[in-house]
């Protein structure tokens, strides 16, 4: 029998302790850095922001005067982009999802198409913005709408979405399926009445972080020509139109010129937090009733 040298376990047990804590103390270190970051710039936001957000500010369209300027037009775009960004996004997103999941057999093109996704993820968002102009504002001759914009934008999140929903697909129990064939349904009933609504709760969290990097994105709508100009409100998804964050970049620029452009961005941009956490709060409302559900 080996003779085990108490000391020795004792040392090592001692180590693998002062390593853990240390460890412990490094992430929460580094995540204090993060929480302190993001309450300055949220205090800096608020303090240039003070009395520059008001009803005018909110429903007056924009203006050289940055005392009389408002956002209503770049809130409009906005709602309007999402508009075509949430359906185009949630349809082949969740479609390439199901197809890979459930239709392709493993093979070559099952691999050249994941990989091709994958690899999409981490293409910069300005590539996708040059893909947009060549495609859907000249090749389509669409010009710079909403629908243009909002396509370009559903190109530089679907990968989020198709990840997601392939995950959450993928966590869906085996038996469940089984269960579906042996009462007679087909591959698309089961799909529909049971994978789809066991899966709803993981496609929805890739819905909602796809829908935020897509309200919150400059360079592909900067690209494709969105401009920030005295533009009549879009009233649908063929006007040309500017959102939030485009008009933040416009005015953060001007701010160099005229100081009061500055306070102009800092209240947009706190509109913009708003605006997403309502968002996100509505999305996860609706993810956590599905999920309690199923």
């Amino acid at each position: 029998m080996k003779y085990v040298d108490s000391t020795q376990v004792q040392k090592k047990m001692n180590q693998r302790l002062t390593t853990n804590n240390l460890m412990k103390v490094l992430f929460l270190l580094a995540s204090l850095f993060g929480i302190v970051i993001l309450v300055v710039l949220i205090l800096q936001v608020l303090s240039d922001s003070m009395g520059w957000i008001n009803i005018g500010f909110l429903t007056n369209k924009l203006s050289t005067d940055p005392y009389k300027a408002g956002i209503m037009g770049a809130l409009l775009g906005t709602v309007w982009l999402m508009v075509v960004v949430a359906p185009v996004t949630m349809f082949l997103g969740v479609g390439t999802a199901i197809y890979l999941e459930e239709y392709a057999k493993k093979g070559r093109v099952r691999s050249f198409i994941q990989t091709n996704i994958t690899n999409l993820a981490g293409v910069p968002s300005v590539v996708f913005g040059i893909l947009g102009l060549t495609i859907f504002v000249r090749g389509m001759d669409l010009g710079s709408v909403v629908l243009a914009g909002g396509l370009t934008m559903s190109l530089l999140v679907l990968p989020i979405v198709v990840v997601a929903s392939q995950e959450a697909i993928r966590a869906v129990p085996q038996f469940l399926r089984e269960a579906s064939y042996g009462m007679g349904a087909t591959k698309w009933q089961t799909i529909r009445n049971v994978v789809l609504p066991a899966s709803i709760a993981g496609i929805l969290t890739g819905a909602i972080l796809a829908l935020s990097r897509a309200i919150g994105e400059t360079a592909p709508l900067i690209v494709i020509g969105i401009p920030a100009l005295l533009i009549p409100l879009p009233d649908g998804i063929f006007d040309r139109f500017t959102i939030l964050p485009v008009q933040i970049y416009y005015w953060t620029i001007d701010s160099a010129l005229v100081t009061e452009y500055g306070n102009l961005a800092a209240a947009t941009i706190l509109v913009l937090l708003v605006v997403l956490f309502v968002m996100n709060s509505v999305a996860i409302i609706i993810r956590n009733k599905f999920q309690k559900r199923y």
